[in-house]
Formats: structure tokens, C-alpha cells, sequence
């Protein structure tokens, strides 16, 4: 490899390598122009001569300045001359480019001057970087992916950003997936994929759009110029094919197991299917899908696992999942995440991800491994799809299975639903049993009676078939249960308990039948009938076995059909039925009694790969569990629902709990269940207010606000009933519902509720009282979200000298108000007691909550924001990463606590200059939030001010004004036009103004926010200043140099009082300020001062984002510019 090196003398020097014999090197990436200095012209020194001997320069002086001795320019490194040369260097370029410790784009169509020079342009650097003819040359593809550190530079030699900053811009001028910028392995990336990224961009000799596509697809080959455009991709697309032959399906094998799904021994019937599934989902390894429907019962996921044994042996992975609500289906992709981590452990997606923490990124990562090229031979059986996302399907909990399938077009796809409206896909509908045969002999299997025999191999099974049709009581029970497994299965599992023949039950199952038809309510069809009555005869044989599980049975009508387990019965007294406090009297007679339903087929092991704190829980089919409740249940018993929702909403958790969260995730399915019973009149509310104040903290706290609003509004209903308006449980309510209000963002109705809760409390308990002094707390809250806070520090030091008077220093709800303190001194600028407070709350939540707690986590991600307002930007990406890792373990990907974590993420990584991944944070947190919350709510409203923030970065200057107008329209609407949200906008609104030159509406919008920001928090806040900083830029812009001075010394000199003088330099708002006054005495020709303020910017800079940051580079650059000037002026 030949390298230039840059001599002390200025000169340029060439030295060859060899082997692995290479130094670190910078490279270089550009497009050719007509005057480039060659490797001729090096040597005979005529290459300064030539226009293209400044991008040598350029490349040789950034070189320098990242401290490499070396570098590399295909203009002159290789001998064109000598075509085994060429031809070797074109087979090496992708390597080469790869290797570089430093690739620098040098775009001499995009422009940007000098950080604070007057030169002005009409059109903003991100747009004509977006239309760079850089991105339509074909050898440039492999320049942008190959190196891991890649820097854009403007004509003038100015840093523009890097791969990863400006990664949104690549992504989408290029259509090249983020993944792969960011070094993804290219064969994660199929060849259709990668083809299409050359597809628009062209290059000067046709064979070349072949050539410079090697290092892409990692192949080799002779060149052939001459041969024309078509012959030398034909050569390229055979020499990627002879490449992917080399990867067989064995490097995909995952072990065949299905341990976790439930299946019979003996699978008998269903061939015509079992042959039409094969038919639908055989072909090359492209796409296929099947979808098995039909109803519950009918033995859909029965025919899915005989399927599979079946054709384990045509498939490299089998893996099931479980899709009855979305959170079983995440936990179903964590367990396919480890079995493919077992067996390939190297796997790019799986090895870096936790299987326990982010399920989203799990699914994502399963589905990428999924679609991996020439991992085409699997298969996913998605069971239980029975709540599909359809027009018409407005349940909030339907799932849809598209965003779970996995992306590429290739592998083998089974779904069972009882849906037959699935839109896609084979489908396949699952009848009844037509041949009695087959009935007998599921049957014969589930009874294992002697003389019904079954068989092991060929003879017995004809030996069994044969008794059975000499059986007429066999056939004519067959001929009732009418061909449905499940209900075959049911009876003969009681037939394997009971002795009793089958003429018995038969006629057992005809009186029931009877008894059935005359009481029971209208079903939905006969098939339903039937499975009803196949299992009251179970009941009545349980009933005789242990009737405390036929009692059992009955109960769980009143609770949700998944996860009832023990510690959940736990909380009954002297009044409730004796066989209650006996079947929760300990493990062994619950168990015992559940034992007893779980052999006659009626429920199971709750397999749910949750975390558990308490015991195990069980389950039963859904089918069974409407049976329970429109049979078991014909008259309705107001009793036991009373009962099942006094249980569930007492073993709703408090704070005081270890990790409440893992059991509020349990109790959520059950809440759901006492909400639909409160809400049609099945039980009744009376001394039920309660449990609607603790379900509401419930919902509350699973950022269920609609469901939290509607249990409290009906306990503050009963209470005002059963105690009157100013009863302290009334109270109670009241002041949650004003932490409701506010979490709402409907500030006016929570100040109501806090300002009742706080009179009545007072009047009730007194001033001093804990419980007043958590309404009081919470006015605090209030009054700093609505801006107002002076008011806002007299209730939290009124609440906190009341808690260290009640409590102590170290008792949790005096921390909270410490915590709260914290906020609020960030808010004023107070950030070393902002500081104080937040390692007081930190240190004493870790000690009494743990370090995984929410409290804890609240007040890490509090101290990141605190940092990041510091400067120190390392620290407070830790403590966001801390908080989210925490908030997403506990309450899940979607909760409002976690989007507030992302929210905060996507503000940090903006500031660090990661604006793709500060992007997706922000996405993602806008559309948790307008899910959660709605559109319109203020914390929506904030991701929706930060999203403008962020595309006026990037360059996107429409979509950042859409995002600013929403977001004010939202603000005024939600608070009015002084709230500080509000003036924040407004003052972005003004930042972006000005970007696009429209500098009168610029002005209008700072004064406006100056105005505002003066009357809300005073002349010297920190946010003030950072108008009046915003100020100062204007009016250097608009020429009015003597008012920006003074703008700039005010904010300074503001900073420095709020701050202390030490912290301005790692203080971002600060150092633009201190840059703004070097750029401005620069313009005065006060070089002096100019040089002083930039030496004091860089400093800061370097200590803040580091030597490598475009603007430290900037600064440095100016510095030696002046120092320059100051030489020439002595000399």
C-alpha cells in the first residue's frame, strides 16, 4: 500500500508497505474532477500545479491535526499506468477504506464558512449537503460504509459532522439503514438490499458500476474494462451467488423443542389438514403463511404441533410463540432470544441484547436474526392470535401481528385464531372431527381404559379402532360430543378418573345435557353447548372428589381467566365463607385443590415467562372460563364478586413493597375484571370505595390515567356516600385525584382537588399532620408546573419541615420533598442546592428503597438532567441510562415513567450531537406518550417542542416550525401564552426565525419570551438569559453590534452569578454566549479580546464534548487564526 506522509518542511512524501507491515492511516474520499494531481504528477513535482492538489492538502493538514503521520489519496497512491496495480487496488479499496483510522468527505459543493465569519449564504449547509453529487458516484457507497469513523467537511476545509451525527441525512438521501452505517455485518443485509443501495448512483466507465460494488458484496475478480456495464454485473451477481453457497442451513440449526407447549401423546386425524398446511407452506424459502382458524377448542394448536414433529427435519429452527395479548408475545420472543443465544452465541442482534430488560429491542433483534440472508428454512408457529387488530376490533388490547412478523420475505409462518378475518395468508378453517374414527380414538388416548386399549403400533391401533366400533355406547358418545376435541379430550380425562362405564356417562352426559338446555342462557351456537356440557359433568365429578375445588371453579368466575395464585386469596377475614379461609389456609389445600381441576383438564400451569415475587399461578382456557361464568354462574352471586374484588384490591401492593411493580403487572388482567363487573352493576359499590381508591392507584401507576380516573371518581363517589365530603378517606381521594389532574396536564381541576384536599385535611388532622403535608407537597408540584414558583418553594419547605419534624430526616416522604426541592432549585438556577438535594434524596432512597426502586430511579433521572444543565455530559448519560434500564425493568417499555426517561435521552444525546439517536429517543417517546396520553397532553406537547429542536439541528427547517406552532398552539391552549412552557416555544420559535434570515420575527419572538421570562422567574434566571444570549445573536446578525455586546455581557455576567464563575465554562449556554462576544469583538478587530473569549470557549468545548467535537475543532482552528494575525501585526 502506498501512503503519503506530510514532512516538516510542508511537503508531501510517498513510502510503500507491505504485508501487515501498515501504520494508522487517514484516507480520503471526494469525486474526481477534471485537474487531479496523479501520482505522475507527484513524482515529477508538477502536482501543485493542479487544482486537485488542495484536497492532498486538506487531507494532509486534517491528517496532522488528528495526530496520524500518514494518509492515503486514490488521486495519486495508485499507478493507473499499471493496470495489475489497478486492478489489485480496486480488489483492496473496500479494506483499505475499512482499515483507516480516519476517512474525511471533502464535499466542494457544500459550503460553510467559518463559525461566526459575515459571510452569509441564502441557503443553509444541511441543504446542500442533502443535493451533494458526492451521494450519486458509485465508489463513494463503499467510502460512506467501509470506515468506522467518517467526517463530512464543507470546501472550505469546516467540519459539517460525522457518520453518526449525521446519520438522519445519510439515511435518508441514501435509503442505507442506520444499522448499516453503524457497522452492522453487510451480509446481515440481503443482496437485493444492497444492490438497491447503488441503484441511482453511476460512475464514469460502465464496468465500474460493477467494480466499485466488490467490497460491498466482500467478493473478488478480474477486471475486464471494455467488457460493458452488463457483463461485468453478470460477472459480480455469479461470483456473489458462488459465495452464499458456502452458507448452508446448518448455520441456522437451533434443537428442535417444544417445552413449553402443552401436546398429546398420541395426535390422531386431521391428514387432509396436516397435507394442505404442507402444500401452503412449501415452496423455496420465500414467505409462506398459513392461518389455521376456527373455534376455541376445535384443536388448532394440536394440529399445529403434530405439523411440526412432523416436519422438524424440513425446517433449521421450529419456534412457538404465544400472541393472546402483546406482552405474552414479547415474553415468547425473549425465550426464542435465548435459544438462539444458546446455540449461536456469536449471533450480532442477540449478543449484545438482555433478554430481561428492553422487550422491544429483543423483538426487534429475533426478527433481525430472522432475516438474516440465507436464513430462509425456519419456522414460527404464532398460537393464540384470537384478539387480531382489526377496523372493526376496538378493544385497545387487540395485537398486530404484522409489526411482530419479521421483516424479510423469506421463512415459514403458522397462525391459530379463532378469527377467520386474519387478512393475510393461506387460511386453512379447522372443522369438527368428520370421521367418528377419529373421535374414538382421541378417545381411547385421553381415557386409557383397558378395554378401549391404546394402541403402540399399527396392530393395536386397529385392534383399538375395531373395539371401539363394536362399541355402540363409544360411537353414540362420539356421536354427542360431535366431533370436538377438546370436549373429547375433556370426557375422556373424566373417564380416566371415574370408574364408570361409558353407558354411564353417557347418560350422564344426557341429563346434564337436559338440565342444560332448560336453564341455560341462549349460546352463541352448538358447538359451544357441547363443550359446556362435556364439562359439567367434569364439575359435578370434581364436585364429588373435593368440594373445595368444585367451589374453587365457581369462584374463579369473578376473577380473570389467566394467573390466579395463591398469595392473591390471602387476604379474607372472619367474614368470609369458611371453604374460602380453608382453601387459602396454606399451600398445601390450595394446591390440593387446584390439583384436582388441573386433572380433569380444566386448568394448568400458568407457563407465563414473568418474574415472580410470589408463588406460581394457574390458569384456565378461556372457553372454560365463560363456562364458569354463564353456567357455574346462572345465578349471578353478588357475594363472591364482592369477594373476588374485596381480594383483588386489597393485594394491590403500596409503596412500601419490594418491586410493586411485578405484582401490579399480575393483578392488571384482574383489575380489568372488577372494572367490568363495577361497571355493569355486578357488584355493588356500597363499602366498595376502597377498593376503587386502591385500583385507581393500580391504573395510576401502570399509566392507565383513563381507568385510574374512573375508579377514583367512583371512589370519591362511595366515600362522599358512605362518610360524607369531609371524611379524611374522602380526602384521600381527593387528593389523588388531583395528582391525576395534573399527571392530565388539567392544572386548574388538580389545583381544585388539592386546594379541597388540603382544607379539609387541615381542619380534619391539622396543620402539621403527614397526611396535610402530602397535599401540601403535592400543591408544590402543582405550582412549579404551573410556573409559579415562589408559591411553589413555600409548600415544599412547609412540607419538609413538617416531614423532618413527624418523621425524621431519612423517612421516604421527607426525601420526596427533598427530591422535589431539587426540581425546583434546577428550575430557579440554583444548581449547587439543586445538587444537594438530589444526592440528599439519592443517597436516602438507595438506603431505603434499594438502588432498582422508582423513587431511586426518579432521582437518578433527575440528577442526569441536573448534569446535563452542568455540562457534564458523561455523567448524565449514565444516570439517564441507569433510570431507563430501571424504569423499563419495572413498569415496561410503554409507561409514562420510562417515555419521561427517553424524552430526557433524546435532550442529551441532541446536545452530544448524536441527532439520529436523539431522534429515534424522541420518536419514540411521542408516540408512547400521545398513546398514553393523548395529542394534546403538555407532556406530549414537550417531545413535540424537543422533535423541533432537534430537525432545526438537522437542518429540517419546515418540520421544526410545524413541531414549534404545535407545540404553542398546545401550550396556550393547555396552560396560556405566559406559561414558561409556553414562552420556551415562543423563544425556539425565535431561534428558528432566525436561521431562515426572517430576523423582524426572530426579534418579535424574543422580546416576547424576554418579556415573559422576565415576569415569570426574574432578570437573572437561567432560562431569561438564555433569551437575552439568543438576543445578542440577533442583533450581531442585524448589524447592531453595540446592543448584542450588551445582551452578551448581561447574559454572561448573569450566568456567572447563577452559576459561580467556575461552572460557566462546562456550561453549554455559557460558552455559546462566551463565543458570541469572541465573534463579535473578532468583528470589531478587538483581536485581543476576541482571542480570549475563544480561548476561554475552547477550553470549556474540549472539556465538555471533547477534542474531536466539530466546534472544539472550529475554536482551535480560530485561535490559531488570530494568533496568526497578532504575529503579522507584530511582526
Amino acid at each position: 500500500m502506498r501512503l503519503l506522509e506530510y514532512n516538516n518542511d510542508g511537503e508531501f512524501s510517498l513510502a510503500e508497505f507491505f504485508g501487515d507491515d501498515i501504520p494508522r492511516y487517514a484516507i480520503l474520499s471526494h469525486r474526481w474532477g477534471a485537474e487531479e494531481a496523479t501520482l505522475a504528477d507527484l513524482m515529477d513535482g508538477t502536482g501543485k500545479s493542479k487544482a486537485g492538489y488542495d484536497k492532498i492538502r486538506f487531507c494532509g493538514e486534517q491528517a496532522r491535526r488528528d495526530e496520524l503521520q500518514y494518509f492515503w489519496v486514490d488521486t495519486c497512491c495508485i499507478d493507473k499506468s499499471n493496470s495489475t496495480e489497478l486492478a489489485e487496488a480496486i480488489n483492496s479499496m473496500f479494506r483499505w477504506y475499512q482499515n483507516a483510522a480516519k476517512c474525511y468527505v471533502y464535499l466542494l459543493d457544500v459550503s460553510r464558512p467559518p463559525f461566526g465569519t459575515a459571510d452569509k449564504s441564502n441557503e443553509p449547509w444541511e441543504s446542500t449537503f442533502r443535493k451533494s453529487r458526492w451521494f450519486t458516484r458509485g465508489w463513494t457507497l463503499q467510502e460512506l460504509i467501509a470506515p468506522a469513523s467518517v467526517g463530512f467537511f464543507s470546501r472550505e476545509g469546516e467540519l459539517l459532522g460525522n457518520k453518526e451525527s449525521l446519520a438522519q441525512h445519510i439515511c435518508e438521501i441514501t435509503g442505507i439503514p442506520f444499522e448499516a452505517l453503524r457497522g452492522s455485518p453487510l451480509s446481515d443485509f440481503g443482496v437485493t438490499e444492497r444492490m438497491s443501495w447503488a441503484e441511482s448512483r453511476e460512475t464514469t466507465r460502465q464496468e465500474d458500476k460493477a467494480y466499485s460494488l466488490l467490497g460491498i458484496f466482500d467478493v473478488n475478480m478480474p477486471l475486464i474494462y471494455g467488457e460493458g456495464r452488463e457483463k461485468a454485473l453478470k460477472r459480480l451477481r455469479e461470483e456473489i451467488d458462488k459465495a452464499s453457497k458456502g452458507i448452508k442451513r446448518e448455520d441456522f440449526q437451533i434443537t428442535f423443542s417444544l417445552s413449553h407447549v402443552s401436546d398429546v401423546e398420541h395426535f390422531v386425524a386431521r391428514e387432509e389438514e396436516l397435507v394442505e398446511m404442507h402444500r401452503a407452506l412449501g415452496g423455496d424459502g420465500s414467505r409462506r403463511v398459513a392461518v389455521l382458524h376456527g373455534l376455541g377448542g376445535i384443536g388448532k394448536t394440536q394440529l399445529s404441533v403434530a405439523y411440526a414433529k412432523r416436519h422438524k427435519n424440513s425446517y433449521s429452527a421450529i419456534f412457538w410463540l404465544n400472541i393472546k395479548d402483546e406482552d405474552s408475545l414479547k415474553l415468547s420472543f425473549a425465550k426464542v432470544a435465548r435459544q438462539i443465544s444458546r446455540e449461536h452465541f456469536s449471533a450480532s442482534q442477540l449478543s449484545k441484547v438482555d433478554t430481561n430488560e428492553n422487550l422491544d429491542e429483543v423483538v426487534g433483534s429475533v426478527k433481525a436474526w430472522l432475516s438474516l440472508p440465507n436464513n430462509t428454512r425456519w419456522l414460527m408457529i404464532y398460537d393464540n392470535y384470537d384478539n387480531p387488530k382489526l377496523p372493526r376490533n376496538t378493544d385497545p388490547a387487540a395485537v398486530d401481528i404484522r409489526s411482530f412478523l419479521p421483516e424479510s420475505y423469506q421463512g415459514s409462518i403458522i397462525i391459530t385464531t379463532r378469527s377467520s378475518q386474519v387478512g393475510f395468508g393461506y387460511p386453512i378453517q379447522i372443522r369438527k372431527l368428520k370421521d367418528i374414527r377419529d373421535s374414538l380414538k382421541i378417545l381411547s388416548n385421553a381415557s386409557r381404559r383397558e378395554g378401549l386399549g391404546s394402541g403402540k403400533d399399527v396392530l393395536d391401533i386397529c385392534i383399538v379402532a375395531l373395539n371401539l366400533m363394536l362399541d355402540p355406547n363409544a360411537i353414540k358418545l362420539a356421536e354427542e360430543l360431535d366431533g370436538l376435541p377438546l370436549a373429547i379430550a375433556t370426557a375422556g380425562a373424566y373417564l380416566d378418573q371415574v370408574a364408570i362405564s361409558l353407558s354411564d356417562y353417557l347418560r350422564l352426559y344426557k341429563e346434564s345435557w337436559v338440565q342444560l338446555q332448560k336453564s341455560s342462557p341462549e349460546l352463541s351456537s352448538y358447538e359451544d353447548r357441547t363443550l359446556y356440557s362435556t364439562w359439567q359433568i367434569s364439575f359435578n365429578h370434581v364436585k364429588r372428589q373435593n368440594d373445595l375445588s368444585a367451589k374453587l371453579l365457581c369462584f374463579w368466575a369473578y376473577f380473570d381467566s389467566r394467573d390466579l395464585w395463591l398469595e392473591l386469596l390471602l387476604h379474607g377475614d372472619s367474614n368470609d365463607p369458611d371453604w374460602v379461609r380453608e382453601l387459602a389456609k396454606n399451600e398445601v389445600s390450595f394446591h390440593q385443590a387446584v390439583r384436582v381441576l388441573s386433572n380433569h383438564g380444566l386448568v394448568e400451569v400458568d407457563m407465563s415467562p414473568q418474574e415472580l415475587i410470589e408463588s406460581r399461578g394457574y390458569s384456565m382456557h378461556g372457553c372454560v372460563h365463560s363456562w364458569t361464568v354463564h353456567v357455574l354462574n346462572q345465578v349471578w352471586d353478588y357475594d363472591l364478586a364482592r369477594l373476588a374484588v374485596k381480594l383483588i384490591g386489597s393485594h394491590v401492593p403500596g409503596k412500601q413493597t419490594v418491586r410493586p411493580w411485578l405484582t401490579q403487572r399480575r393483578l392488571l388482567h384482574h383489575a380489568t375484571r372488577c372494572s367490568y363487573m363495577f361497571s355493569n352493576s355486578l357488584v355493588t359499590d356500597d363499602e366498595m370505595a376502597w377498593v376503587c381508591h386502591n385500583l385507581g392507584i393500580l391504573y395510576a401507576d401502570q399509566g392507565k390515567l383513563v381507568e385510574a380516573e374512573q375508579m377514583y371518581q367512583r371512589a370519591l363517589q362511595g366515600n362522599e356516600k358512605a362518610w360524607g365530603p369531609e371524611h379524611t378517606s374522602t380526602l384521600d381521594t381527593v387528593n389523588n385525584l388531583g395528582l391525576l389532574y395534573k399527571s392530565q396536564g388539567k392544572l386548574v381541576r388538580a389545583e381544585q382537588m388539592y386546594q379541597r384536599a388540603l382544607q379539609g385535611k387541615e381542619k380534619a388532622w391539622g396543620s402539621e399532620h403527614t397526611s396535610t403535608l402530602r397535599t401540601v407537597n403535592n400543591l408544590g408540584l402543582l405550582y412549579k408546573s404551573q410556573g409559579k414558583l415562589v408559591e411553589a418553594e413555600q409548600m415544599y419547605q412547609r412540607a419538609l419541615q413538617g416531614y423532618e419534624k413527624a418523621w425524621g430526616p431519612e423517612h421516604t416522604s421527607t426525601l420526596d420533598t427533598v427530591n422535589n426541592l431539587g426540581i425546583l432549585y434546577k428550575s430557579q438556577g440554583k444548581l449547587v442546592e439543586a445538587e444537594q438535594m438530589y444526592q440528599r434524596a439519592l443517597q436516602g432512597n438507595e438506603k431505603a428503597w434499594g438502588p432498582e426502586h422508582t423513587s431511586t430511579l426518579d432521582t437518578v433521572n433527575n440528577l442526569g438532567l441536573l448534569y446535563k444543565s452542568q455540562g457534564k455530559l458523561v455523567e448524565a448519560e449514565q444516570m439517564h441510562q441507569r433510570a431507563l434500564q430501571g424504569n423499563e425493568k419495572a413498569w415496561g417499555p410503554e409507561h409514562t415513567s420510562t417515555l419521561r426517561t427517553v424524552n430526557n435521552l433524546g435532550l442529551l444525546y441532541a446536545s452530544q450531537g448524536k441527532l439520529a439517536e436523539a431522534e429515534q429517543m424522541y420518536q419514540r417517546a411521542l408516540q408512547g406518550k400521545e398513546k398514553a396520553w393523548g395529542p394534546e397532553h403538555t407532556s406530549t406537547l414537550d417531545t413535540v417542542n424537543n422533535l423541533g429542536n432537534l430537525y432545526k439541528s438537522q437542518g429540517k427547517l419546515v418540520e421544526a416550525e410545524q413541531m414549534y406552532q404545535r407545540a404553542l398552539q398546545g401550550y396556550g391552549k393547555a396552560w396560556g401564552p405566559e406559561h414558561t412552557s409556553t414562552l420556551r416555544t415562543v423563544n425556539n420559535l425565535g431561534n428558528l426565525y432566525a436561521s431562515q434570515g426572517k430576523l423582524a420575527e426572530a426579534e418579535q419572538m424574543y422580546q416576547r419570551a424576554l418579556q415573559g421570562k422576565e415576569k415569570a422567574w426574574g432578570p437573572e434566571h437561567t432560562s431569561t438569559l438564555d433569551t437575552v444570549n439568543n438576543l445578542g445573536a440577533l442583533y450581531a446578525d442585524q448589524g447592531k453590534l453595540v446592543e448584542a455586546e450588551q445582551m452578551y455581557q448581561r447574559a454572561l455576567q448573569g450566568y456567572e452569578r447563577a452559576l459561580g464563575e467556575n461552572n460557566i465554562i462546562t456550561y453549554i449556554p455559557a460558552l455559546n454566549t462566551i463565543w458570541g462576544l469572541g465573534s463579535l469583538f473578532e468583528r470589531q478587530a478587538d483581536i485581543a479580546k476576541a482571542r480570549l473569549m475563544y480561548s476561554k470557549a475552547l477550553v470549556g468545548y474540549e472539556k465538555v464534548v471533547g477534542l474531536d467535537h466539530f466546534r472544539s475543532q472550529s475554536l482551535r482552528d480560530k485561535v490559531r487564526a488570530l494568533d496568526a494575525v497578532m504575529e503579522n501585526r507584530a511582526w
